[in-house]
């Protein structure tokens, strides 16, 4: 939350100043244009796109530009706090994947099961990592069957 008030912050500083006190119209569309898209873009630059897709008949992990099969996947952990920043710190692997968003404390860990990738696990930054691991379950599932 704080990192949103920063944006506001940021925004209504840079639109003050390519204002510079005037009030005609153009000025003042100018400048709310200039809030609007340092908040657009403080918002894109934070976004990451995190799902559960089936393509050619085979389930992915999409998580942002990097996939997964999930014929990969041996087993899907739910990280609490605690778990998950212990996760992070020492005890992460040095070739484990990592997609970390620092303002969500919960996660996942996805052990993977490919004698070709040397990558141990996957650790998944999730605001609601129980929905993402009952997604994950159940494409697990479909595969298997």
């Amino acid at each position: 939350m704080a990192g949103w008030l920063a944006v506001i912050v940021v925004a209504v500083l840079a639109g003050a100043l390519t204002n510079f006190g005037d009030m005609r119209w153009w000025r003042v569309a100018g400048s709310v244009a200039v809030m609007v898209a340092v908040v657009v873009g403080a918002w894109w630059l934070g976004r990451l796109r995190v799902a559960v897709a089936e393509t050619d008949g085979d389930v992915w992990l999409h998580v942002d530009d990097a996939k997964l099969p999930m014929s990969a996947v041996a087993e899907v952990q739910v990280l609490d706090r605690l778990q998950y920043s212990d996760a992070l710190g020492v005890a992460l692997h040095p070739l484990a994947f990592v997609v970390q968003r620092p303002w969500i404390g919960r996660g996942l860990r996805i052990v993977l099961d490919d004698p070709d990738d040397p990558t141990p696990y996957w650790i998944v930054a999730s605001r609601r990592p129980e929905r993402l691991e009952a997604a994950l379950t159940a494409s697990r599932e479909s595969v298997a069957a």
